[in-house]
């Protein structure tokens, strides 16, 4: 994908207040706004378009979302205001000229639930994947375009729902033939309890390899802030890490966001990541690794 611009508007010049997204040359315009600015939202015209919209927040302490659509955003989010207790960010996604109409809506919203339930990051309140009407030829093709506009759009400004941590296998390239700044491969290894894992730097997240071995369960404090623990417990539900033997095995390659997260999956405990990690073939560690390419720079 060629290089877009996105201009982001701070409408009360709070990063964590409203703001609106647009890319140039794109027909959709993103308001977001946290609950506790509701009111004011719900007054932009926007808001009365016809469009979809994401609700955002916690349960449990775990990650919660909803998406939705409607010819009338605003009045749909008073009804879930009055509802749901969870949410703290609605997302209001419509076109600038206002020319979406209800069976746009609706086909996006069906591709969107199928989008995040693929990627598997956070649980959907939906109760079910609504189904996607028939649209004509073109404008089913004008529909997916916007669907990945939005998508490139939404990890920007923090909504991550869609963005899978699980990713496609990749045929690691020979030792010899690396390039230690480009395609580095880290290792951690615990000889006493026979795991190694691999990793990868691909885009800017630390990537363990699918094949890689974890401890078999979270030995660690279940109490710690880091939550590591939920992190490790998530990959076992989602399928991610299965039992093979005395331990756990990535059937699928994962993006983890630190050294010290995928450190801690893979060792069952909290784990200094920069120190435990080491260059495939060198021993040196990621910390050390990273202090030269910063040098070289």
């Amino acid at each position: 994908m060629s290089a877009r611009t996105l201009e982001l508007f701070f409408i009360d010049g709070k990063p964590d207040g409203m703001l609106t997204a647009e890319v140039f040359g794109w027909t959709g315009h993103i308001l977001v706004t946290p609950r506790t600015r509701l009111s004011e939202a719900l007054k932009r015209k926007e808001s009365s378009y016809t469009g979809l919209y994401i609700l955002i927040g916690e349960l449990n302490e775990e990650p919660l979302a909803y998406i939705g659509e409607s010819e009338s955003i605003a009045a749909r989010i008073k009804n879930h205001d009055a509802k749901k207790d969870w949410w703290s960010r609605a997302i209001l996604i419509t076109s600038a000229a206002n020319n979406l109409h209800k069976a746009h809506v609706q086909y996006l919203e069906s591709k969107l639930v199928q989008v995040a339930i693929s990627a598997g990051n956070t649980k959907l309140e939906n109760e079910k994947n609504p189904s996607i009407p028939s649209l004509p030829e073109a404008a089913r093709a004008n529909m997916e375009a916007f669907i990945s506009q939005l998508l490139m759009v939404l990890p920007a400004i923090r909504v991550d729902l869609f963005t899978s941590k699980a990713k496609p296998d990749k045929k690691l390239q020979n030792e010899q033939s690396l390039k230690l700044e480009e395609n580095p491969i880290f290792e951690l290894t615990l000889k006493k309890e026979g795991i190694i894992a691999t990793a990868v730097l691909e885009d800017g997240e630390f990537v363990v390899q699918k094949g890689s071995l974890a401890r078999a369960r979270y030995i660690g404090d279940r109490s710690e802030k880091s939550y590591y623990w939920k992190h490790h417990d998530k990959l076992v539900e989602q399928g991610i890490l299965v039992d093979k033997g005395k331990h756990k095995i990535f059937t699928q390659s994962y993006a983890f966001s630190s050294t010290s997260a995928a450190g801690a999956v893979c060792n069952g405990r909290s784990t200094a990541g920069p120190i435990a990690w080491k260059l495939k073939g060198s021993g040196k560690t990621y910390k050390d690794w990273e202090a030269e390419i910063l040098d070289q720079n």
